[in-house]
């Protein structure tokens, strides 16, 4: 009997704790009037003076707690696509994520691609969704010079 009443316990203590919410980060795409440097240097990890950016990757929080998170992501772009990749990375402060030169672009693959939200077109929205672990996650635009232009951001997952 005093099992039992152990198990009910435990048990009534399960339902009563609360779950953990699912995250929402809201993700803004951005540019100067789809201007562009094809020689910037501006990509994670580059020693580049950001506020030169002409493109950017905004993110209304900057840490979420791991589980679900949903990126809703807006193209507020007047006239240029923009497209959303998340890639886990190992310390955001040091890591440089594979570059394709001939192709302006990140090897997706290599960075560990988890999702994207694609190509979007100036003014349309999309979203992604995925169970994310503890850690850290380069959130960037992969259309070609983008990323170089300053289009990442990161987020920590704790």
């Amino acid at each position: 009997m005093q099992f039992l009443r152990i198990g009910l316990a435990l048990t009534a203590l399960a339902v009563a704790a609360p779950a953990f919410a699912d995250s929402t980060v809201n993700v803004k795409l951005w540019d100067k009037n789809g201007d562009m440097n094809p020689d910037a240097k501006m990509g994670m990890g580059m020693p580049a003076n950001m506020s030169m950016a002409t493109m950017k990757v905004q993110l209304d929080k900057n840490v979420v707690p791991a589980g679900k998170v949903t990126f809703n992501v807006t193209n507020t772009s007047k006239a240029t696509v923009h497209e959303m990749i998340v890639v886990p990375v190992a310390d955001p402060k040091k890591t440089t994520l594979p570059y394709v030169s001939n192709e302006n672009r990140v090897d997706e693959d290599a960075a560990g691609h988890l999702g994207e939200v694609s190509e979007l077109d100036p003014g349309n929205s999309g979203s992604l969704s995925l169970d994310l672990k503890p850690g850290f996650y380069a959130v960037f635009c992969n259309i070609p010079d983008h990323f170089m232009n300053g289009m990442w951001a990161t987020i920590k997952v704790q």
